[in-house]
């Protein structure tokens, strides 16, 4: 199947995160799966992040011609991401351990690549020529270490999904409010209503 990768599909607020969200519903084996099941999902994810993502990239678009061949270490970095991060917001501090895994999952993502990278300015480089996407995605998740970042951290309290609050006052409860947030509104409602229900034909 084919996915539409649709401006919601990056209310992670980051790349990494982004990434990270691209298994729906995790922890819930009968309904949960996986958007990169297909590798050829990752090349059509990344040129959707060139878009969504142009602001967080400095205009520098994604390469991901060979996804077969990167699918390893994108995947490493999306679920050593997942886990360090939404563990880091439940517990409220960085499991050394976890650590460990995610900055060697990162290193499999900039291994091989000589693109220059880290400026003040630039921190994923030169715009005028592509980036491929594992070390797109490395950069990225080593970003979100800040401590500004890793402070504004949140799980959608719908979907649980991680993104990133960026309200003035860090009270989002939704990745976003479009579709998450009137989803649970749509949800207390009807619960309301058929507790309302039944409570006139008592």
């Amino acid at each position: 199947m084919t996915i539409s990768w649709i401006p919601h599909r990056f209310a992670g607020g980051i790349l990494a995160l982004d990434t990270a969200n691209t298994v729906v519903l995790r922890g819930d084996p009968e309904r949960g799966f996986d958007r990169f099941e297909n590798p050829a999902e990752i090349a059509r994810f990344a040129d959707a992040a060139s878009t969504f993502r142009a602001d967080e990239l400095g205009g520098r678009r994604l390469e991901a011609s060979e996804p077969g061949r990167i699918a390893p270490a994108v995947l490493d970095i999306r679920e050593a991401t997942d886990r360090l991060f939404r563990d880091a917001v439940l517990e409220g501090a960085v499991n050394a351990a976890y650590l460990a895994g995610f900055l060697k999952a990162c290193a499999k993502g900039l291994a091989g690549s000589d693109a220059r990278i880290g400026g003040l300015e630039q921190p994923f480089g030169n715009p005028a020529t592509p980036l491929a996407f594992e070390a797109a995605l490395a950069v990225s998740a080593l970003s979100l270490l800040g401590t500004e970042t890793a402070r504004r951290l949140r799980i959608c309290a719908n979907c649980r999904w991680l993104f990133v609050d960026r309200s003035r006052n860090s009270s989002r409860l939704w990745c976003d409010m479009a579709v998450c947030g009137n989803r649970r509104k749509a949800s207390r409602h009807y619960h309301r209503r058929k507790t309302a229900l039944g409570a006139d034909h008592v």
